[in-house]
């Protein structure tokens, strides 16, 4: 299930094929099982994206399902009208808590769930690693052939930790978008401005402006932090790449 503003709660139990509901009743061919219900009736582990965006109403309707473990179809007699969870069902529920706009779990729910928190990825090379195989793998499906600047990738893993951190912001931690996921996007479309634009792998220039378009996407202190680490923090580091970024400093906007 892909949690969202939109979802209904007929998205994750059943709906009806309302062609057949009209010539003929409610019965089992009418019936559209959705991904809680077969589920249930299979013993299969449902996996539940972005569960604090859909509306409170539509989370609560998990309630009984976890809790009681059974289905209800009202609409239907007799043995079909329940549906008893096969052995083997569970439910996976992820929910970003740091984003905005998300509706909060209800206690009650929380309290049928297992929380399992996943932090930022803590050593330096596995995730440089990460984002360079998930960035080639993308470019190769984008018709880009030349493999990601390793050590651009270096420059750019480096300079996500360091926006990250809350010595950064002033006590204060980047946003939610600053993770390995959006820099695995930033490489990927680095690398196809480089190659689409001038046959060749991405740039720092093309770098900074990625950057810009990230940091500023979700919150406007994302891109004050990243021009004071471009104008007081790239210039000291080490390497070619850092000092091409630092050149290109001009290049974020106002």
């Amino acid at each position: 299930v892909q949690g969202g503003a939109a979802t209904t709660e007929d998205q994750i139990k059943y709906g009806w094929n309302y062609a057949l509901l009209v010539s003929e009743g409610p019965s089992t061919r009418s019936l559209v099982p959705a991904p809680m219900l077969k589920g249930m009736a299979a013993g299969k582990v449902v996996r539940f994206e972005e569960i604090t965006r859909c509306p409170l109403e539509v989370q609560d309707c998990l309630l009984s399902l976890l809790s009681e473990r059974v289905l209800a179809v009202p609409e239907l007699d007799g043995p079909d009208g329940m549906v008893f969870a096969t052995s083997g069902f569970n439910v996976i529920a992820t929910a970003n808590t740091r984003d905005r706009g998300v509706n909060e779990m209800s206690a009650a729910l929380k309290r049928r769930f297992n929380f399992e928190t996943v932090f930022p990825i803590a050593d330096f090379d596995t995730e440089v690693a990460l984002v360079e195989a998930e960035s080639a793998a993308l470019l190769r499906r984008s018709g880009v052939e030349p493999a990601p600047d390793r050590d651009l990738l270096e420059v750019l893993v480096a300079t996500f930790r360091e926006l990250r951190s809350p010595d950064a912001g002033g006590g204060r931690s980047g946003s939610a978008v600053l993770s390995t996921a959006e820099a695995v996007s930033v490489a990927h479309a680095v690398g196809v401005r480089g190659w689409f634009l001038r046959q060749e792998p991405g740039s720092a220039a093309d770098l900074v402006t990625c950057l810009a378009g990230t940091a500023a996407k979700d919150s406007p202190d994302d891109l004050a932090r990243l021009r004071r680490f471009l104008e007081q923090q790239a210039e000291r580091r080490k390497g070619g790449r850092w000092r091409e970024l630092y050149d290109a400093r001009h290049l974020l906007a106002d």
